[in-house]
């Protein structure tokens, strides 16, 4: 393995006029000095198993001659480019990751070498399993500190090489890889091109061929499902197991699971070109390729990403804030557009109460939140008076970034919000051998609370919902994933709030926040000190662990009271009732603005008179109507009466 960073210089940019023309390919030197030994800054040397992005990008990357990774609008979408400020790209660099880690081994110091090298497993792949293929029964993460390919993240050759045979049968960092193969999506087609094998072969010693499972969720699933050892709180193994996350699974137990294919975990995370895009620049005969897969490789996590990008030079990451910034914006996107919609509906108003109901879909593959067990996404629901004041409110988020109403160690999963300080948050809560809850991952033996919202399909029948279950008093919720039938990805929420005799025009705000890392977990992280827990701790508070905005549904009612009102200084309305014509007298207080609503509380007429007194016409139907009429005094309520 590599024992420290190497810069990497690309390729030459060679064009051939045709394919039989490209029998004489330059050394790795020539190249280099060819395109002038400018630097790409990402590792280029190899190991015993895999090969650096670095080497990958001469080919892959950025083609300054505008041909390869270029649609037909001219956009960049080289895979390099889009793949290098990924958190698959800087899982070995993710400050958040090196913290845990360390506060794993703090805890049980004598498992180190076993929970090290089970965590390079995947952050860390090109240097975890070079080692192994050299005969080291355990890699540790002051190896990988020192191993540019390790660093190198979930690189190309961490997808690539996977081995077809038996994947999707191996979990928690089992992979499986060929020395001396690149699979790629393309090849199997006899209408197609065949693939031009020289260059890979001669520059990187691999011989590329096409393997269908570069397209399918299987080549996600050793790494995107990890069941851990549960130990004791004095680190002895108990024999049990924990399932930390299974977003793999998750997809398993999805209507997106099926023999049509059309919901694989690349179709959101690398979205499709349905366009030629030639894949490799060098050679200008080479022709297009499609459907072409976008390296986006987003999840949801923008604020570690704020992160990575305001320490660029601390992490030694190769990306630059512009291409952050970018991801970002994927990740904002597929956020905010592919992962929850809420509807809001009003069930009922009387004299006393409002009563609405919540309803959020699921629109993800997996549960959501999915992954890293600190995930978690909860709801606002604000009922706003007319002058801005709070009439009811839950999920309040606090200046020290926690959700208002969790007293104590966590919020149950609600179907009725009446209080305040109940609030529903949508997570995975782990507990320990004791039923206690905890963050150590090593000590989690129960799931004693996970309310995520499912995918559309789950069924709590299927055959593995062991590694899906639902728990805590989701389970026993009647309208959680369930709309008639079994499946539906939803959930249903309650709201009951006294008026407390308001009147007025009545907003109703629902918001779904997600956050990826909340103090509320970190809490146990951050009362132990080691280097990586320090540093995370200082880059966790200069971002700030802000929630980002999922979705929001905006009501507006007026709450107006049956029967007749009267008020002090109640204005004088005659002749009621009436035909047509009303005089309104509010006795001395000038009018600002008089709103007429129906009995449904629906506003159907309005007027600014600013005088003292004014003559109404009713341009409504018979019935009867409630008169809003705004003062400089405040605000008064008539009923009326039209024949």
């Amino acid at each position: 393995m590599l024992s420290s960073i190497v810069l990497v210089l690309a390729f030459a940019n060679l064009a051939f006029v045709d394919q039989e023309e490209a029998t004489y390919y330059h050394s790795w030197e020539e190249l280099m000095m060819m395109r002038g030994g400018s630097s790409i800054d990402l590792p280029q040397g190899t190991n015993s198993l895999f090969t650096g992005s670095g080497r990958c990008a001469g080919c892959h990357g950025h083609d300054p001659n505008l041909n390869a990774g270029f649609t037909s609008e001219g956009e960049d979408v080289n895979p390099v480019d889009d793949w290098r400020a990924t958190m698959m790209a800087n899982s070995a660099k993710d400050p958040f990751w090196r913290a845990k880690v360390s506060h794993e081994v703090a805890i049980n110091p004598d498992h180190q070498a076993v929970l090290e090298d089970k965590c390079t497993s995947c952050h860390a792949s090109q240097g975890h399993f070079a080692a192994h293929y050299d005969g080291a029964e355990f890699y540790s993460i002051a190896e990988m500190a020192l191993d540019s390919l390790a660093l190198d993240g979930v690189s190309c050759s961490s997808c690539h090489q996977q081995r077809q045979e038996g994947i999707g049968q191996f979990f928690s960092g089992e992979l499986v890889f060929d020395n001396d193969t690149i699979y790629g999506p393309y090849g199997n087609n006899p209408d197609e091109d065949p693939i031009f094998e020289q260059p890979m072969q001669s520059f990187v010693g691999y011989t590329p061929v096409y393997g269908g499972h570069v397209n399918e969720s299987e080549l996600c699933a050793a790494c995107h499902t990890l069941v851990t050892n549960t130990v004791d709180l004095d680190g002895e193994l108990t024999g049990g197991s924990f399932v930390e996350q299974a977003t793999y699974h998750e997809w398993v137990n999805s209507a997106y699971n099926n023999e049509q294919n059309d919901g694989e975990c690349q179709d959101c995370h690398m979205p499709q070109l349905n366009e030629p895009i030639v894949i490799s620049a060098n050679y200008a005969f080479l022709p297009g390729r499609e459907p072409f897969g976008q390296h986006f490789l987003v999840g949801a996590n923008s604020f570690m990403l704020e992160v990575l990008k305001e320490n660029i030079p601390e992490l030694g990451i190769w990306a630059t804030e512009e291409q952050f910034d970018v991801a970002i914006e994927r990740t904002l996107d597929q956020l905010q557009q592919q992962s929850v919609i809420i509807e809001l509906s009003e069930l009922n108003v009387d004299a006393d109460s409002a009563y609405y109901e919540l309803k959020l879909t699921n629109l993800a593959g997996h549960k959501f939140p999915s992954g890293y067990p600190s995930r978690r996404a909860f709801v606002e629901f604000l009922a706003l008076e007319e002058n801005g004041d709070t009439l009811f409110s839950s999920g309040v988020l606090q200046s020290n970034y926690e959700v208002n109403g969790q007293n104590g160690t966590y919020e149950p999963h609600y179907e009725l919000i009446t209080d305040e300080e109940q609030v529903q948050i949508y997570e995975m809560v782990m507990g320990d051998v004791n039923g206690d809850v905890t963050t150590v991952l090593e000590r989690a033996d129960i799931p004693l609370k996970d309310n995520r919202l499912v995918p559309l399909g789950f069924s709590f029948d299927h055959y593995n919902y062991d590694t899906t279950l639902v728990a805590g008093l989701a389970v026993n919720d009647p309208n959680f994933n369930v709309e008639g039938t079994e499946g539906s990805g939803t959930d249903r929420i309650e709201y009951h709030f006294p008026l407390d005799d308001y009147m007025g025009t009545l907003t109703i705000k629902a918001r779904l926040w997600y956050q990826s890392a909340p103090p509320k977990w970190n809490d146990e992280l951050f009362s132990v000190s080691t280097p990586e827990i320090e540093a995370f701790e200082e880059m966790y508070w200069e971002v700030g662990p802000s929630p980002v905005l999922v979705d929001e549904e905006v009501t507006t009612m007026v709450i107006v009271h049956t029967g007749e009102m009267v008020l002090d200084s109640n204005p004088s309305i005659y002749p009621n009732p009436t035909s047509d014509w009303v005089n309104v007298d509010a006795r001395g207080e000038r009018i600002e603005l008089i709103q007429v609503y129906n009995t449904s509380g629906v506003l159907v007429q309005e007027s600014r008179p600013n005088t003292v007194g004014t003559r109404l016409k009713l341009n409504v139907g018979q019935g009867i109507y409630y008169l809003r009429i705004q003062t400089a005094n405040g605000v008064h309520l008539s009923e009326v009466v039209k024949l």
